[in-house]
Order: C-alpha cells, then sequence, then structure tokens
C-alpha cells in the first residue's frame, strides 16, 4: 500500500522547493510570491531501505523493486482560505485526498524572503492552517448534517451512526480540537474515514531551517517539536535548500556533502522514516531470483491481509506463509541457510506480519 503525503504551508516557507527536491523534478515552481503553484504538483519516489539491495544480492535478483511514497504538492494557504481567500476552497478539496499532512513551517529568518504574515512564528503559521481546516470541518460537518436529517427521520441505520460520529467531531471542533484528538472504536473506523475529515488526518510538522541547523535543528524547530508532542503528531528538521542542492549532484558527491553538513542521511529518508512513525507503517520483502521487492503494510497486519497487498486473490485464498526474519535472511546467507539453521517458520491466518519479515505466500487461485 502506498501512501499519499500532502504537504502544505503558508506561501515562501520553502513548501515547494522542498517538493522539488523530494521528487527531484522541477515540475513545481518555487518562487518568492504567493500561489505560485496553482494546481497540486504530484511525485512518486521510492521509499529508501538498504536492506532490499542486501536481500537482492543474496537472492540474485534481477530486478529491485521498492516501494513507493506519493507527494502531493498543495499551493499555499492563507488566512481565511476556509472562507475561498487566496485558492483556498481548491486546496482544502486537494488535502481530503491524502492520507497524511506534512505541514511546512518556517524555521529560518531571511530578509530576502518575505512572509505572507510579517513574521517569522512557526507555532503561529501552525494555528493559522490548523483553524483555517477546522473552520472547513465546522461548515462541512453542519452542512452533512442538515442533510441527512430525513434519513435519520426514517430510521437509516447509516445515517444515524454517521450522525453520532458526526456529532462527536463536532464537539471536539467546537471546542478548538482538531478531529484527529476523537477516540473512535474499532468498529466505527471505516465509517469514521469516510467523513474525509481535514482535521482527521495525522500532521508531521516539517522544520525548515537554514542550513547550518539543519543537522541540529534551532531553538524555533525546537518549539515547533514541543507542540507536536503536546499534540501526539510527529515532527523532523530539513533544510529544504541542502535537499534542494543534494537533488542535483551526483549521488557519490551527495553523500560526501552530507558527510561535510554533519548528516547521516538525506532529509528525504528522514521524512519517510517520520511519516511511516507516525502513520504506523512497515514494510516486508518478497525475494526471488526475477525481483527482490518491497511492500508497504501497517503494524498489526495479519499474513492474509499482507498477501492481498500483491493481489486480492492471494488473500482470498490464503493457505499459509512462509517466513524468514530480515536478521535472519542475512545472517544464514538466504533461503537455504535459514532453513537449515530452523530459521524458517510456516506461519497461518493469525500471524501477524513483523517489520523485515522476507514472505512467501501460497494459496488456491
Amino acid at each position: 500500500m502506498g501512501f499519499r503525503m500532502g504537504i502544505v504551508g503558508l506561501p515562501n516557507v520553502g513548501k515547494s522547493t522542498l517538493f522539488n527536491a523530494l521528487t527531484k523534478t522541477a515540475a513545481a515552481q518555487a518562487a518568492n510570491f504567493p500561489f505560485c503553484t496553482i494546481e497540486p504538483n504530484v511525485g512518486d519516489v521510492a521509499v529508501p531501505d538498504d536492506r532490499l539491495e542486501k536481500l537482492a544480492a543474496i537472492a540474485g535478483s534481477k530486478q529491485i523493486i521498492p516501494t513507493r511514497i506519493t507527494f502531493v504538492d498543495i499551493a499555499g494557504l492563507v488566512r481565511g482560505a476556509s472562507k475561498g481567500e487566496g485558492l483556498g476552497n481548491q486546496f482544502l478539496a486537494n488535502i481530503r485526498e491524502v492520507d497524511a499532512i506534512a505541514h511546512v513551517l518556517r524555521c529560518f529568518e531571511d530578509g530576502d524572503v518575505t512572509h505572507v504574515e510579517g513574521k517569522i512564528d512557526p507555532i503561529a503559521d501552525a494555528e493559522t492552517i490548523e483553524t483555517e481546516l477546522m473552520i472547513a470541518d465546522l461548515e462541512s460537518i453542519e452542512r452533512r448534517l442538515a442533510n441527512i436529517a430525513r434519513k435519520i427521520k426514517g430510521g437509516d441505520k447509516e445515517a444515524v451512526a454517521q450522525e453520532r460520529l458526526m456529532k462527536q467531531a463536532l464537539t471536539a471542533l467546537e471546542a478548538g480540537r482538531p478531529a484527529r484528538t476523537v477516540q473512535v472504536v474499532e468498529d466505527d473506523e471505516k465509517a469514521w474515514q469516510m467523513l474525509q475529515l481535514l482535521t482527521s488526518k495525522p500532521v508531521l510538522y516539517v522544520c525548515n531551517v537554514e542550513e547550518s541547523s539543519a543537522a541540529t535543528g534551532n531553538s524555533l524547530s525546537a518549539k515547533v517539536a514541543e507542540m507536536a508532542a503536546t499534540q501526539g503528531a510527529g515532527s523532523v528538521v530539513i533544510s529544504a535548500k541542502i535537499e534542494e542542492e543534494l537533488a542535483q549532484m551526483p549521488e557519490e558527491d551527495a553523500a560526501m556533502f552530507l558527510e561535510e553538513m554533519g548528516l547521516e542521511e538525506a532529509g528525504l529518508d528522514r521524512l519517510i522514516k517520520a511519516a511511516y512513525d507516525l502513520l504506523g507503517l512497515q514494510t516486508y520483502f518478497t525475494v526471488g531470483p526475477k525481483e527482490a521487492r518491497a511492500w508497504t503494510i501497517t503494524k498489526g497486519t495479519l499474513a492474509p491481509q499482507a498477501a492481498g497487498e500483491i493481489h486480492g486473490d492471494f488473500e482470498r485464498g490464503f493457505i499459509r506463509a512462509e517466513t524468514i526474519a530480515y536478521d535472519d535472511y542475512i545472517a544464514k546467507n538466504g533461503e537455504a541457510g535459514a532453513r537449515e539453521a530452523g530459521k524458517f517458520r510456516v506461519e497461518g491466518k493469525s500471524y501477524e506480519v513483523k517489520d523485515g519479515d522476507v514472505l512467501h505466500f501460497l494459496f488456491n487461485a
């Protein structure tokens, strides 16, 4: 399951510069004025995972296929977007289509780059965007509650359930809390997702800092990290300028540049890891002479559902999963060695797939 992450932020915070760097394209026009991104730009990138190459080397795989993440660059929001200010309505609609929000916050001073609010305050910027999304959710819920009133009177069970969930969200929003703070029981999870509330989406705050603070962050990014912790959100420090430079370098030069900047890995890697943690995602692998491939699933996924990521027939006709833990596969130099060492396991429908599992599924067609 690939996932879509929307990149949002006020104008001139480095949002489109970051998108360009992450996707290694110039598809999004980065410029020093609001609304330079009129339509959402979409870019797919491979999820970095050095485990995949190691597995492929042992298995002699002809092809390596990483799992992917889709970034959607959504044009800069401004105060009043929920009322249609700027290009607000269009942008809010684009946010509904993503799985999570990467909220880019400006955590650097630069007199040459104007700020739409006239001051550098990432906490206030975050509150501005959150407020606009909450207002949009409030208006959406109020409209929908009015529209389903007749169905509720007619005893429509689905409408009754929707009303209950919408009222839970309404209570939170009216108290100044985003919809993601609502505790939803497992049985209601699917119906809750169907509401497509903007503030129900997980948020990862991306602190765009100056180059000298890329490794350690600064006082502004520290405040954002504190805010994220209180919200149960994620945060990551990135220098969009560094990422832009990296995107234009050959791989060997990029590695040397990162070392010089005191960075262990590129911002893309750190952002994706933070997104995986935020969304509770993990990776399993399928390995053979034809290809070594990574698959993304949520933590807690059972073997049949993990098989379903490959093809629906695998889930419907699931018989069993043959499993080797990644560390065992590497240590024993592949499947044969793992079998000999007793590290090869056969698991049934109740098996909870672990991060790094090397899996082979058997199923009835």
